[in-house]
C-alpha cells in the first residue's frame, strides 16, 4: 500500500525502510514528477522512455529515456551513478546536465530516497528509444559551459530539517523543496537561468512552455494568501482552484501524472509549508498564447 511510503517520508532522521525500497520508490516517482517529464505525453509514447519537449526561453529541451534499457536508457547505471546525477547534476560519463533536469532541487533529497526511485525504475520494462537532441542554440547549447554555471549558481547537498519547526512543517518542506520541486516552475529566474531565491515561489511570466506561472506565496493580493490549506490540497489533488477554475498546461500535467497520487497527509503537509513561506507581492500576467 502507498501509505507505507509516507511513513518513511515522515521520518526526517533514520529511515524506516532500507535504501532501494521499490514501493517507496514508486510513490516518490509520482511525487517527483518523473512520469510527466520523462514521457512523450503528446506523442503518446511509452512511460519513462523520454522525448517530452520542454520549451524554454533558451530553447527546447527533450527529456531522456530513464527505463532500464542498457543501450538507450539507464540500465547500466550503478547506484553511485544515479545518486551523482541527482545530487551533482553529472552523468556517468562526467558530462554536466542542463538545469532543465531539476537537479538543483533534487540534490536536496536523501540518498535512500534517490535509491528507492532507482530501484523502482529498474523494475520497469526496458524500452529502446534513442535520446532526442536538444534544440538549443549557442551559447546555451554549449554543455561544457554548465561547469562554470554550476560554480556560480549551484550548491549540492541534502536538505536538513529545521529543529525549530514541527515534523509536519519539515516533511512539507522536504516534499516541496526536494521532491516535488515546486520552486523550479514557480520561482522566477535570473539572466543565467538560475532560480532567483529572493523571489521564491513568487511566480513568473516566463515559465515552462513560455507561459506564466502563478505566485503561490501567501500574499493576499497577488498570491494564495486568501486560500486555506484545504484549498491548496484541492488544487494539488484535483487541479481545481477555490473558484473551481481548473489548472492547465504543465500544472495540469503535474497533477494528472503526479500530485493526485499523493496522500492527503503529504499534500496537507506541503500546503502547511507553503502557507508559512515569505509573502511576496508579485502580480503575474495572463498566460501567453
Amino acid at each position: 500500500m502507498m501509505w507505507v511510503a509516507v511513513v518513511a517520508l515522515g521520518a526526517m532522521t533514520a529511515p524506516s525502510f532500507a535504501a532501494g525500497d521499490v514501493e517507496r520508490g514508486a510513490y516518490l516517482v509520482r511525487a517527483g514528477g518523473c512520469v510527466a517529464c520523462h514521457t512523450d505525453i503528446k506523442g503518446k509514447g511509452p512511460e519513462f522512455a523520454g522525448g517530452h519537449a520542454l520549451a524554454t526561453p533558451y530553447g527546447t529541451f527533450y527529456s531522456p529515456n530513464i527505463t532500464p534499457d542498457k543501450d538507450t536508457g539507464i540500465g547500466k547505471w550503478t547506484d553511485a551513478d544515479f545518486v551523482r546525477a541527482l545530487r551533482e547534476g553529472t552523468s556517468p560519463d562526467g558530462d554536466h546536465y542542463y538545469p532543465t533536469f531539476p537537479y538543483p532541487t533534487y540534490t536536496k533529497m536523501r540518498d535512500e530516497d534517490m535509491l528507492a526511485i532507482k530501484a523502482y525504475l529498474f523494475t520497469l520494462k526496458p524500452v529502446r528509444r534513442e535520446r532526442q537532441e536538444h534544440d538549443v542554440g549557442p551559447p546555451f547549447g554549449w554543455r561544457f559551459l554548465m561547469g562554470a554555471w554550476k560554480v556560480m549558481n549551484f550548491s549540492d547537498g541534502e536538505l536538513k530539517p529545521d529543529p525549530a519547526q514541527s515534523a509536519q512543517w519539515n516533511r512539507g518542506a522536504y516534499l516541496v523543496d526536494a521532491v516535488a520541486h515546486c520552486g523550479e516552475c514557480h520561482t522566477p529566474r535570473s539572466e543565467s537561468g538560475a532560480m532567483n531565491m529572493s523571489m521564491y515561489m513568487a511566480g513568473t511570466n516566463d515559465g515552462p512552455e513560455n507561459k506564466s506561472v502563478p505566485n503561490i506565496t501567501p500574499d493576499d493580493e497577488t498570491g494564495v494568501g486568501k486560500w486555506d490549506v484545504a484549498d491548496l490540497v484541492q488544487l494539488m489533488k484535483k487541479g481545481l482552484k477555490p473558484n473551481f477554475d481548473d489548472v492547465q498546461g504543465t500544472m495540469e500535467e503535474a497533477v494528472e501524472y503526479g500530485l493526485k497520487y499523493m496522500t492527503e497527509e503529504d499534500l496537507t503537509d506541503m500546503a502547511v509549508y507553503l502557507k508559512s513561506i515569505k509573502s511576496i507581492r508579485n502580480k503575474i500576467g495572463k498566460a501567453k498564447k
